[in-house]
């Protein structure tokens, strides 16, 4: 299957802005491809606020700030609304976080999650692979 519209997790996300290694070169190159091959990349109004919360205590506020303008201007950022909030109440999912992500991905057609964290993602009706496992299919 051509994947063209990609959601990242907050976990991929993260090993890309502290450069956890060998993840964050995966997701520079995921990053890269997508503009080269014009992919849409998303992720969620959910992730940012993640993501800025664990950067903000892992580094500085103002490298958390620094690094989520640079995430605003290269992804898409979709809205997290109520609506999600009941489907994750409602659904089989066992890690609430990640059945917000997948419905977040679902309502707005994303054709594949790329994330770590593979095992929380047992009910998604979209393909999940790793930003490693996604490479190999290109």
């Amino acid at each position: 299957m051509a994947y063209k519209h990609l959601f990242l997790d907050s976990d991929v996300l993260l090993d890309w802005l502290l450069k956890s290694e060998p993840f964050s070169s995966y997701t520079q190159t995921v990053i890269n491809e997508s503009l080269r091959q014009n992919f849409k990349v998303s992720t969620s109004t959910l992730v940012i606020a993640n993501v800025n919360f664990i950067l903000s205590n892992r580094t500085s506020v103002s490298n958390a700030r620094q690094n989520i303008k640079k995430l605003v201007n290269l992804i898409n950022i979709l809205p997290f609304e109520g609506d999600i909030i009941n489907l994750a109440l409602n659904s089989a999912f066992t890690d609430f976080e990640d059945s917000i992500q997948f419905f977040i991905a679902d309502k707005y057609n994303c054709d594949i999650i790329i994330t770590r964290n593979i095992k929380d993602y047992k009910k998604s009706t979209i393909p999940v692979l790793t930003a490693e496992q996604f490479l190999q299919l290109l």
